[in-house]
């Protein structure tokens, strides 16, 4: 895992805790798979899949019994998130708190992340600590 030893990859609030437990047991799945794919109008777009099981190379955080597992391909890019889960008036839905985001569009859906390279140096010098 790309990080901190010790240090869960992501966080998640009470309200994401309880929303992915619920959708756990409604459908008897293992955790919630996050990732990143290239797509929408800033460049990256967040993944969400139920999944029946870890993969070789998942991350996985669990929080109060909540289980989220993190793509390989994404751990880099999603170490610090804070997830949440809101609820208003025109919609509800996993928010993403990501500290490695440079540029998001209006919607929040589409990301872009800062440079591989800030990402890598920002990530090595805090595994060193």
């Amino acid at each position: 895992m790309f990080g901190i030893s010790g240090t869960q990859a992501i966080t998640m609030t009470d309200r994401a805790v309880t929303q992915i437990i619920k959708l756990m047991k409604d459908e008897n799945h293992y955790g919630l798979r996050i990732g990143v794919k290239k797509g929408g109008c800033a460049g990256m777009e967040y993944t969400m899949e139920y999944v029946q099981g870890k993969e070789a190379h998942d991350e996985v955080v669990e929080q109060n019994g909540a289980r989220v597992l993190i793509a390989p391909m994404a751990q880099m890019f999603l170490f610090g998130t804070e997830i949440d889960y809101e609820v208003n008036l025109l919609d509800s839905g996993f928010r993403f708190k990501n500290p490695n985001v440079a540029d998001a569009c209006g919607c929040g859906e589409s990301i872009k992340f800062k440079d591989i390279d800030e990402l890598t140096a920002v990530g090595n010098h805090q595994h060193s600590r």
